[in-house]
């Protein structure tokens, strides 16, 4: 009887760990950065990537398409991309023309880019829920675009007065 409790126990054990575990690289891969160093979004079921490089100073958002693996090139034959949102209750849709890089086949590309000021702006918007719209494959896909700026808004910021 003993030894049945604590294998019941043992398994359950593994299973909670497991969903813990499941639910931490989760977290992890959506705070994971990109090749270029800039913040992943999912499209479908982790089929594909897209990095997002938003460069503030240089006024240019880049979309680059990755793979499964969020570091590998995939091409598309897509002209461009579509970041949909709603701004002040409507909706809006800013594109993002090719841009083919080095070792895109001809006619497709991996690279999307846009120097659209509305565009940034829009990506700093915390309540617009932008979302990443791309056709690979002759398949669509809508991926979200989390801000990522909080960490480097919130150093910006000066420490509010501690209360006496």
């Amino acid at each position: 009887m003993l030894r049945f409790a604590i294998s019941t126990s043992l398994v359950l054990a593994t299973i909670a760990m497991a969903g813990v575990q499941s639910a931490w690289a989760e977290e992890e891969h959506a705070h994971e950065k990109g090749p270029h160093k800039g913040s992943l979004i999912e499209l479908g079921e982790e089929e594909y990537h897209a990095e997002l490089v938003h460069d503030e100073k240089a006024g240019s958002v880049t979309i680059y398409l990755l793979g499964p693996d969020a570091k590998t090139a995939v091409t598309t034959d897509a002209k461009d991309v579509a970041v949909n949102a709603k701004v002040k209750g409507k909706a809006v849709q800013l594109k993002l023309k090719a841009a083919p890089q080095k070792g895109d086949k001809p006619g497709t590309t991996s690279c999307f880019a846009s120097k659209s000021k509305e565009l940034a702006e829009l990506l700093d918007d915390h309540d617009a829920k932008p979302v990443l719209r791309v056709s690979i494959g002759g398949k669509t896909f809508n991926g979200k675009i989390e801000h990522d700026h909080d960490e480097e808004h919130e150093k910006e910021k000066p420490a509010a007065p501690k209360k006496k």
